[in-house]
């Protein structure tokens, strides 16, 4: 099943991507994973915005994307980060997380287009970017955790194992 074409259905995309969840390899450089209050596992196939030249441009002009995908930006030390949907006409969920992969704040469907600041707060170590709509019926919330190889192991709240 392909989840570009997969529709938000309350109950329905939950159960396609916990069943998606639990399949492939153990914190891939291009995969995400939120492990939710609830202990239920998602998955984002993400590019890696690790470089100011990346962070700034983000997912501008984007026009649609996976609904399994999203774009995870790296920082090198926490910050109080900023975000904006300037010339980016997707809806997406932003999810701010820690240095311990600590879910601390979801900005759910940020406005397309908008120039209004977004605030994740202090502290701010990764955001993941993923479709406006998912957050919040995936369970994905402050306390869900984050794990993927940018998350040092000697400090993630759920590191990646060795393989």
């Amino acid at each position: 099943m392909g989840f570009g074409a997969a529709r938000l259905i309350p109950g329905t995309v939950l159960a396609v991507w916990a069943g998606a969840a639990v399949a492939g390899a153990d914190c891939a450089p291009g995969q995400a994973e939120l492990r939710t209050a609830a202990g239920v596992v998602q998955r984002f196939s993400v590019e890696i915005a690790d470089d100011p030249d990346e962070q700034a441009r983000g997912l501008m002009f984007r026009e649609q994307m996976a609904m399994a995908s999203g774009m995870l930006f790296v920082f090198p030390e926490p910050k109080r980060a900023t975000f904006w949907m300037k010339n980016t006409p997707l809806a997406l969920d932003i999810i701010f997380v820690d240095a311990t992969g600590l879910v601390t704040r979801v900005q759910d469907m940020a406005e397309p287009m908008s120039e209004a600041l977004i605030d994740g707060g202090p502290g701010v170590a990764y955001v993941l970017e993923i479709n406006g709509g998912l957050a919040g019926p995936m369970g994905i919330a402050p306390g869900a955790v984050l794990r993927h190889p940018a998350v040092p192991a000697d400090r993630a709240l759920w590191p990646c194992t060795a393989p």
